[in-house]
């Protein structure tokens, strides 16, 4: 719950920041009283979410394989897999389950029940973490980095280019300056509230961004080695021919980068890592 709340109270910020730049002063104290009483679940905990049943059509990734988090209150682990439960580009979901920012806690591991993923054209599968917009005049977003590995035997992970990473403090709020990383947009995509056919969620809109949210993965973008991972070029060509069957998602901050010895880093003032929602697949055999 601190997680969400300090995202809240960044996004409230923002808002009484712009009130106080326009308009008269009288009229801005009432629009700041009023924001500061909003709930701060917003829309995201409306509607029926997760659903009853996954819809069998969207392959949801609906096994853990490992979980370890100790998050307070986010450390259920089903939470990763009973859908996606999206709270649009301005709120983060609170169904969710929450990595710690390092050590075991900070890796999730989740599976298909032994289907295999399968590398299809363009996107083969999507990430959902609980990231949202600063304001719908910013490129600013709240959000917690992580990194992405695949493997088919449970051993040898690969995983994508983290190369263009962007250090910039200033900068660290931006998708752009965490390129081939999950966990930087927003989730749309409501199994209640807000459904979407598999196509749909695999078709891209403006700036690479996805109709239903999350960021997308192509493993034909597989890299050999990378940042956490230890797969070699057979291990890479095998998964490209033939699919993976776990995926392993880590708090970006448990991930050396190689270029400083440490995590990546994001300045985070609270005390865990990213929030995941679920991921699915485009498909699977």
């Amino acid at each position: 719950m601190e997680r969400f709340n300090h995202k809240f109270k960044i996004f409230i910020f923002v808002l009484i920041s712009l009130f106080i730049q326009c308009g008269d002063k009288e009229n801005n104290n009432d629009l700041i009283l009023t924001l500061l009483v909003m709930p701060k679940t917003s829309g995201s905990n409306v509607g029926p979410c997760p659903p009853a049943s996954l819809p069998t059509e969207i392959p949801v990734a609906n096994t853990v394989v490992t979980a370890n988090s100790t998050v307070n209150g986010f450390n259920n682990s089903t939470k990763a897999i009973n859908g996606i439960c999206g709270g649009g580009e301005f709120s983060g979901s609170l169904d969710v389950y929450a990595l710690n920012l390092t050590g075991v806690g900070a890796t999730l591991v989740l599976s298909w029940a032994g289907k295999t993923v399968k590398n299809v054209s363009g996107i083969d599968f999507i990430v959902y973490e609980n990231p949202f917009r600063i304001s719908e005049s910013s490129d600013r977003y709240a959000f917690d980095p992580m990194v992405v590995h695949v493997s088919f035997n449970g051993t040898d992970y690969c995983g994508f280019d983290l190369s263009g990473f962007n250090p910039s403090v200033v900068d660290s709020n931006k998708i752009s300056s965490w390129p081939g990383f999950a966990g930087l947009r927003p989730t749309i995509y409501n199994m209640a509230t807000k459904p979407f056919t598999l196509d749909e969620l695999f078709t891209t809109v403006n700036n690479d961004f996805l109709l239903g949210g999350g960021d997308g993965f192509d493993l034909n973008d597989l890299i050999v080695g990378g940042p956490g991972a230890n797969c070699d070029a057979a291990a890479r060509t095998f998964i490209q021919t033939n699919g993976f069957k776990f995926i392993r998602l880590v708090s970006a901050s448990a991930v050396n980068n190689p270029n400083t010895g440490s995590g990546y880093v994001y300045p985070h003032s609270y005390d865990n890592g990213p929030d995941i929602d679920g991921v699915v697949a485009k498909s699977v055999e």
